[in-house]
């Protein structure tokens, strides 16, 4: 099943680039158009998957009628759960069958044009150098935390919820979720001991190396993305961070 007809890439770089349209299309669904897919997602309805496209579109649909089908198929029956966990939950579910999907479909595209090892490896490689569908929905990376202290106008770079509005985002995710140089590997113990009694403005509890954190760009306070939710695709748009605390102050000025 596809749009737009058979699409048959046939070199690793093809091959890469219908792997970044299709997972386009699946981080705008799980995150700037969550409120749509939620609700095509019925439980009422019968099995259904979620489809990305090469053209960075997303799909809802009934899974293919042929057997076998022309691609691999994605995860049957993701609106079965919809209503039994928590969204958050069930959007990090989908993510992760998401995930498995792209690389099955990527890897079957290189078996049946015959890559070799090299070229194997050659994909696999720039598929890793991506965030996972997952890490964007989720924030579940620790890359991000390495930026921490690099700049405090970055602080929308941090976030953990998943919560569902997104409005102002344009379809990218977050820069902090961007694959880095190795030179900055070498940065994480040394934010993590400048962080490390960082407490959050909101909940008041320690910073933690796995957790996404957003600096208020007016009073510099920093909180976890979950404690004022701001989302992976949210924090990504955001120019100047206010907290809810300064916002409520210039809305009473």
């Amino acid at each position: 099943m596809d749009e737009g007809g058979p699409y048959n890439p046939r070199t690793v770089e093809e091959v890469f680039r219908d792997f970044k349209g299709r997972r386009a299309g699946m981080i705008k669904a799980l995150t700037i158009d969550v409120e749509e897919f939620y609700q095509q997602c019925d439980p009422e309805k019968e099995n259904l998957c979620l489809y990305g496209f090469p053209s960075e579109q997303w799909e809802v649909n009934l899974p293919a009628e042929e057997v076998p089908p022309e691609l691999p198929e994605p995860a049957l029956g993701i609106n079965f759960a919809r209503d039994g966990m928590q969204e958050k939950d069930w959007l990090s579910l989908v993510a992760v069958h998401s995930d498995a999907w792209l690389l099955a479909v990527a890897f079957y595209f290189g078996a049946r044009f015959g890559f070799d090892k090299a070229d194997r490896k050659r994909l696999f490689h720039m598929i890793n150098d991506l965030p996972t569908i997952f890490e964007v929905v989720t924030g579940a990376t620790k890359k991000p935390a390495k930026e921490k202290s690099s700049n405090s106008n970055h602080g929308s770079n941090k976030s953990k919820s998943n919560s569902k509005r997104g409005s102002e985002s344009q379809g990218k995710y977050p820069k902090a979720l961007q694959p880095k140089d190795e030179d900055e590997e070498g940065l994480e113990e040394e934010d993590d001991e400048e962080h490390g009694e960082t407490l959050c403005g909101a909940c008041g509890e320690n910073y933690a190396s796995d957790e996404f954190w957003i600096c208020c760009d007016i009073c510099e306070k920093w909180f976890h993305g979950k404690c004022v939710k701001i989302t992976p695709a949210r924090a990504e748009h955001i120019k100047q961070y206010k907290c809810p605390s300064c916002s409520n102050k210039r809305a009473r000025a």
